[in-house]
């Protein structure tokens, strides 16, 4: 039955009444607290006679929320279990630019500072989208960011040194010639951390208190036995080729046995307490806690009932160790229980423990620990004590290769030093093109030896593959609309469905339906908001001095819609003009509505605040009176009037915690962020940007623990804000613990934020960090890729390939599978019209909301084109497929493949590969290890070789832990194969052109 336009009106006023103030922080703006991490406290340790023997404070992860704390829908509970910053993402040098022709340059600083700057174009197995990739060497660390490239536009390394905020030298760079600079660099890259680790496993006893008395366990019980199987494998330490750990492998003098295991291309090796020579005389164990003590991370499985004294990291003598993960184990239920015990001065890492923090799915149990640890001993690291240690080595080591290679430089032409990179060589007479060419062949052939040297002893980060094959991510896109043929200015999200404006008008577009032109395309609307809760549309119509404000009401509009009555035009909508906007280049909304609409907008460098005159109470009872013909105009008043220096770019209004006279709005101009109180008007400085050009791109309002903060986004950079906001008068603002900040890979010209991640949307790829950290956990490319909208679900515009004879419609599509994006890094490009039979289109597809943020979110209205009840969805984002874990080729295996093929790699062949033929035949290499020796060795000490499999083939090529059996579901009928879409990683195929 279809209701009325009044009662569907007052169904949705009803229906935005329940909705609870955290679902519309949690989805819509991000709110994150420290809870979900943890909070510190003071831990206080004492002997069995009471005295008080140690204290520290420590952040304390337990899972156990208030149990006061009313969890409504809209809360945020667990997060999917990822590695932050993982290798394949951050070491660059080894993954870009080693063994490929690339450049590198010296130079100094204003400030006499030596930095090294390597430029490489890339384009390899990356959806075909060729990019600049460059990495900044200095003291204090790396940046590197990426650039897109233009083959008529010449890119210098000015300009480079410029986008990375570095003007001014004391010496101009100079490039680097000699081919044996990649060691240096390969060094220094290392210094970010190693891509294997070592963790402590120490046995505790029921009431055992002092770190005296759990070291002097000489055996563990039957449960920490298989807690060891569960983590790796027991080896022989004896013999042992793999990732030590710092453990004897040659005459047993740190025990015979030890436990190891492979995560996602990290060699992990435990050092076990009860595996580590015991001695009866000496009490304090000091060979055991030689090992366990300089342990970063430490896990300890304590026996007995939970009502038995608990462990506290006090217990333990250790300087070094900053990481404890306490594990229980019940019998009853056979789970697991864990509790995490952070150093103060670690920063945030996650996943952050569940509610209640009990496993009983053991598979799953392991996963979650090993990852915790691995992002524990990372966020470690950039503690001020190792981050200090960390810099004064860069330092060192960058000052001593500046000293080696300046004499050298002098010596070299002046003219092909300071040449730029784009500089065609060709163009140069032949016998210096000759040289050239010889140069560059001689660069890659060492580049390409020392890459498969450090692959080999195993320091490479070659984590190909992922231990869930089936395991979908939450930020995995479906397919709205195949072959959308319009160019979108906006849209925004009504319902299930889209509305869009374009260059042929506004049209309403859903997944199983035709297009429904809804506005002519004589309005055109640059800015739009769906408020179905308010039953309105507000929209912006950009055309210089007659642009204006609209209101519409959405009832009015789906009426006409059903109706099938005439389209509306520019020139229907005279009764939809708000008043004094005249003129508006920008507006913005608030974006929780509880305490009423607030609309701000801006004349040049005018803001009009105006509001919705009626309350929340007051609309459930006069919604029933208003007709659809009554103008939604009149429900807005003018308030007031604030004057700015210069027209805002970028605004967003921040609610204050009472709502009275504490409200704020955040602009952006010039090289700065002001804060503007809406009572009065007053403006403070937020931030000051020191860069010669600015690039606001977004200034995101989250909440952190009920207070105000602000996500200030502009050119790489991403920099988090508390407020403080003061009645009546101006925002306190001042420097916080909690403040941080961290630099996108590439400029964004949109960012959205939904808890825990925040997304960064480029004009080829999609950038995932972490909220809470800015800890980088996924990058995937999008060929020719455009935001359409993000306030609920998140719908993006790309470029994909379909068959030119194809006609299979979006449903069709949808039926056969879901379309998800496979957890490996060998997936199938995505081809662009340079492929025969195939021509380049257009889709819309879809992030929902719900899988980011991980769980269901109601939606309270029904889609305006299907006159039926829509239930809650299920989150489909998170599979519960059973995942397995095994180890893909060992290192033996790869020193076997290696000695098989140094020959061929050491020596150059006599035909060298043309330009025009090299990614043909790097694109038709074999994929089996049967076929490394033709000329390709993959590197790869990972958790599973899946090329085979993917590519339909039969062979299997791995060893299975003892902990768990490896099995292959049916890749074949997986719907990995029939995605219209994936989102596929950065991460190319690691393979060594031996040519």
């Amino acid at each position: 039955m279809e209701l009325s336009g009044a009662e569907a009106a007052s169904t949705r006023l009803l229906s935005f009444t329940q909705r609870s103030v955290s679902e519309d922080l949690g989805c819509r703006r991000g709110e994150f607290s420290r809870k979900h991490y943890g909070s510190v406290e003071l831990l206080i340790s004492s002997d069995a006679d009471g005295a008080i023997q140690r204290a520290g404070r420590f952040r304390v992860e337990n899972g156990i929320s208030d149990e006061n704390t009313d969890y409504t829908p809209g809360t945020w509970h667990r997060t999917d279990v990822h590695l932050e910053n993982p290798e394949c993402h951050t070491r660059w040098y080894f993954k870009y630019f080693l063994g490929k022709v690339h450049q590198n340059y010296i130079g100094t600083d204003a400030e006499k500072n030596p930095f090294f700057l390597s430029v490489v174009l890339s384009d390899q197995n990356n959806q075909r989208v060729p990019q600049y990739r460059s990495i900044l060497w200095r003291k204090t660390g790396t940046q590197k960011i990426c650039l897109p490239y233009c083959p008529t536009k010449t890119l210098s390394v000015k300009s480079i040194l410029s986008a990375m905020s570095l003007d001014k030298f004391e010496k101009s760079p100079r490039e680097i010639l000699d081919p044996e600079i990649q060691k240096d660099l390969l060094v220094l890259e290392e210094q970010e951390g190693s891509v294997n680790f070592k963790f402590g496993v120490l046995y505790a006893k029921d009431g055992q208190l002092t770190d005296d008395e759990m070291f002097s366990n000489e055996t563990g019980s039957e449960s920490f036995q298989r807690f060891l199987g569960l983590m790796g494998d027991k080896i022989t330490l004896k013999g042992w080729t793999g990732y030590r750990g710092g453990l004897d492998t040659k005459n047993d003098t740190t025990g015979s046995f030890s436990i190891y295991t492979v995560y996602q291309g990290h060699e992990i090796m435990f050092h076990v307490s009860t595996m580590l020579p015991y001695s009866r005389e000496n009490k304090q164990q000091v060979e055991r806690k030689r090992h366990i003590g300089n342990d970063i991370v430490t896990i300890v499985f304590q026996e007995g009932e939970e009502s038995s004294p608990a462990f506290k990291p006090s217990m333990i003598r250790s300087h070094f160790t900053h990481i404890f993960a306490l594990v229980r184990y019940n019998k009853q239920n056979d789970s697991y229980r864990l509790k995490i015990f952070s150093e103060e001065s670690v920063p945030l890492f996650g996943p952050p423990l569940p509610s209640p923090p009990v496993f009983t799915n053991h598979r799953e149990f392991r996963d979650f620990v090993l990852v915790k640890l691995i992002n524990a001993e990372k966020a470690t690291l950039e503690t001020p004590t190792f981050a200090q240690k960390r810099q004064r080595t860069l330092d060192m080591l960058i000052r001593s290769l500046y000293q080696d290679l300046m004499p050298d430089l002098h010596k070299v032409n002046n003219m092909l030093n300071r040449r730029s990179f784009s500089d065609v060589l060709p163009e140069s007479p032949k016998s210096t093109r000759k040289k050239e060419e010889a140069r560059q062949a001689e660069f890659v052939r060492l580049g390409q030896a020392l890459k498969l040297k450090t692959t080999v002893k195993g320091d490479a980060p070659t984590n190909l593959t992922t231990t869930s094959l089936c395991k979908k991510e939450p930020w995995e896109a479906q397919s709205f609309c195949n072959n959308f043929p319009h160019e979108v200015v906006c849209a925004d999200s009504w319902g299930q469905s889209l509305l869009v404006s374009t260059d042929a008008g506004i049209l309403l577009v859903d997944d199983d339906q035709p297009l429904v032109q809804v506005f002519d395309k004589t309005l055109q609307i640059k800015q739009m908001h769906v408020l179905e809760a308010l039953n309105l549309l507000i929209a912006r119509t950009d055309k210089g001095k007659d642009s204006r404000l609209l209101v519409f009401r959405l009832s009015a509009i789906q009426k006409d819609i059903e109706t099938k009555q005439m389209i509306r035009s520019k020139y229907d909508c005279r009764e939809n003009k708000l008043e004094r906007t005249k003129g508006c280049h920008l507006y913005a909304i608030n974006t929780h509505h509880g305490s009423g609409l607030r609309i701000v907008v801006a004349i040049r460098n005018k803001l009009l605040l105006v509001t919705k005159k009626y309350s929340l109470c007051n609309s459930l009872t006069s919604s029933s009176q208003l007709s659809s013909s009554d103008s939604p105009v009149d429900e807005f008043q003018y308030i007031r009037e604030i004057c700015l220096s210069d027209p805002p770019v970028v605004m967003t209004l921040i609610d204050g915690p009472t709502g009275d006279s504490d409200n704020m709005i955040c602009v952006a101009y010039r090289h700065q962020f002001d804060l503007i109180n809406e009572s009065t008007g007053e403006s403070c400085r937020l931030h000051h940007v020191e860069a010669s050009k600015v690039n606001f791109v977004a200034a995101i309002d989250v909440y952190e623990d009920g207070e105000a903060g602000l996500l200030l986004c502009y050119n790489y950079v991403c920099q988090y804000r508390k407020v403080y906001p003061l009645n009546g008068g101006s925002p306190l603002i001042q420097q916080s613990a909690s403040d941080f900040h961290f630099s996108w890979n590439q400029v964004p010209y949109a960012v959205v934020c939904a808890f825990p991640y925040i997304l960064a949307f480029t004009i080829d790829s999609i950038e995932i960090r972490l909220v809470v950290n800015g800890n980088l956990v996924h990058t995937a490319v999008v060929p020719e890729l455009q935001l359409v909208s993000s306030r609920s679900d998140i719908y993006f515009k790309a470029t994909t390939a379909v068959s030119g004879s194809s006609s299979s419609s979006s449903r069709e599509m949808s039926s056969r599978s879901s379309p998800q994006t496979p957890i490996t890094y060998e997936m199938s490009e995505c081809p662009l019209s340079s492929l025969e039979g195939e021509v380049p289109c257009k889709n819309l597809y879809k992030i929902p909301l719900s899988n980011l943020v991980g769980r269901s979110i109601e939606r309270p209205l029904k889609s305006p084109l299907v006159p039926k009840v829509v239930t809650t969805p299920i989150c489909s984002g998170i599979a519960s497929v059973p995942v397995t874990h095994s180890l893909s080729l060992s290192r033996m295996e790869i020193k076997e493949i290696a000695s098989r093929t140094r020959k061929e790699l050491l020596g150059l062949l006599d035909e060298p590969i043309s330009k025009t033929e090299g990614p043909k035949q790097q694109k038709k290499l074999p994929q089996r290890q049967s076929d490394l020796k033709q000329g390709a060795v993959r590197s790869t000490s990972s958790d599973r070789l899946l090329s085979s499999s993917l590519e339909g083939n039969s062979e299997k090529c791995h060893l299975s832990t003892s902990s768990e059996t490896d099995t292959l579901a049916n890749t074949e009928e997986s719907p990995l194969s029939s995605s219209p879409f994936q989102l596929t990683s950065l991460y190319d195929e690691d393979i060594i052109d031996l040519k």
